[in-house]
C-alpha cells in the first residue's frame, strides 16, 4: 500500500471517529422501548435545559430530502414500516440522520416530551425540557403535520396522548377532525 493511500485512510478514520463521537453522549444509551423498537434512556440525572446529544447526519438540500422522503414512503407502503430520520434545519436544508453513529435518531416521540430539539446554525441538539431521572426514556415531539396524521399513530401511552404524532399546535384541529370522523360513523 502506498504512503499516500495510508495517509488518506488515516484521515478518513479520524473523520469517521469525529462523526461517531458527535453522535454519542455520556447522558444516554440505547435500549429496547415500549414506545417503539429501540429508545434512548438517561444514564444519569439530566438537569433541565442540559444539552444531551447532537442529532447528526448528512446535510442535504430540500430537493434531495423530498427524493429520500418519497422513496422511504414508497418503501413503507410495501413493507409496512420504514424509518425516516430527516429533520428540518432551515428553509434550504434538512439533516438526514439515517447514519449508524446517530444515537439521537432513536429518540421516540411523546405527546408529553421531556426533551426538545434546538437548531443552532446547521446543527441540531437535543435538550432537556425538564429534569430527567436516570433510566427515564428520552422523548420529544416530532411535530408532524396534521395532513397525514392517520399515517402516524402515537404509541407513547402518556396521559393525554392524542393518538397520533401531530405537533401540539395542531391538537385542537386534530380533535375536531377526529370528532367529525366519529360523528359520521356513529348512527
Amino acid at each position: 500500500m502506498s504512503k499516500k493511500k495510508t495517509n488518506e485512510d488515516r484521515e478518513l478514520h479520524r473523520k469517521l471517529l469525529k462523526l461517531w463521537n458527535r453522535g454519542q453522549s455520556e447522558y444516554c444509551e440505547v435500549r429496547g422501548s415500549d414506545i417503539h423498537g429501540h429508545g434512548v434512556y438517561a444514564t444519569r440525572f439530566i438537569p433541565e435545559e442540559t444539552r444531551i446529544i447532537e442529532y447528526v447526519g448528512e446535510l442535504i438540500d430540500k430537493k434531495e430530502s423530498d427524493k429520500r422522503g418519497n422513496a422511504l414512503h414508497a418503501q413503507s407502503l410495501k413493507t409496512g414500516g420504514a424509518a425516516v430520520y430527516i429533520f428540518t434545519v432551515n428553509r434550504n436544508y434538512d439533516l438526514d440522520g439515517n447514519v449508524p453513529w446517530n444515537t439521537a435518531r432513536l429518540i421516540n416521540h411523546s405527546c408529553a416530551p421531556n426533551c426538545e430539539a434546538w437548531i443552532e446554525g446547521k446543527r441540531i441538539y437535543i435538550h432537556a425540557l425538564r429534569d430527567i431521572q436516570p433510566g427515564e426514556e428520552l422523548t420529544f415531539d416530532y411535530g408532524f403535520d396534521i395532513e397525514s396524521f392517520e399515517d402516524h399513530p402515537c404509541r407513547c401511552g402518556t396521559d393525554g396522548c392524542v393518538g397520533y404524532i401531530v405537533s401540539r399546535e395542531q391538537w385542537p384541529e386534530l380533535k375536531e377532525r377526529l370528532k367529525s370522523k366519529s360523528d359520521v360513523t356513529t348512527p
